[in-house]
């Protein structure tokens, strides 16, 4: 994959991290609101970028914030719960969390000290592989770190906000979010044979 492509997908996954930890600032709703966009291009990604854009135009930062309060956090839960654990388990804090700890132990990340949410958060796993493909971490080992922490629960986590009761601005995040997770499994699934190579992957090259 070829370097400009590499730097869209990590732009990408910056994007996604940043409107899935807070709700987005009257800087960034600006920017979507006047983003161009690649029409000659057909798919499932266009249409998603098409949504987020006129959601942008439609809203203004409070309002996004007053969905982003009953969506992901709510009176002691939102109505939906964003963390890998969640929806593997049924539980937040749980086996997949603890995988991921090793996993970004083995990669060198370290969590924020400041940091209350548990790191199996959606947008913190977006973070982590726009990080990945920044600094040119192999998409092998990407595709064993999407496989192993993303690829089994993101698509019915995307689904379900497009479906949430409160969502409106995110139901446009969520559509173009599926849309580019898609492409992202289906890409990085022929780039490894998981989950035997996991271990070789994470050594350092």
């Amino acid at each position: 994959m070829n370097q400009e492509n590499q730097a869209l997908r990590a732009d990408i996954y910056a994007l996604l991290a940043a409107l899935f930890r807070t709700p987005p600032s009257a800087e960034l709703l600006e920017f979507l609101q006047q983003m161009e966009i690649d029409t000659s291009q057909k798919g499932k990604m266009t249409r998603g970028w098409q949504l987020l854009r006129l959601a942008a135009q439609q809203t203004s930062a409070t309002a996004v914030e007053e969905e982003f309060l009953p969506l992901f956090i709510g009176i002691g839960q939102g109505e939906v719960t964003p963390f890998a654990s969640w929806y593997l388990t049924g539980s937040i804090m749980e086996a997949p969390l603890i995988e991921l700890r090793k996993d970004l132990k083995l990669l060198g990340f370290e969590r924020e000290e400041h940091s209350k949410e548990p790191e199996d958060n959606l947008a913190a796993l977006c973070e982590v592989m726009s990080l990945l493909i920044q600094q040119g971490k192999s998409d092998e080992l990407q595709a064993t770190f999407f496989s192993r922490h993303l690829a089994e629960w993101v698509e019915p986590l995307c689904r379900d906000i497009q479906q949430a009761s409160s969502a409106v601005f995110y139901q446009a995040v969520a559509e173009l979010a599926e849309a580019f997770f898609q492409l992202e499994k289906n890409h990085l699934s022929q780039l490894a044979s998981l989950p035997q190579q996991t271990v070789q992957l994470y050594n350092p090259a």
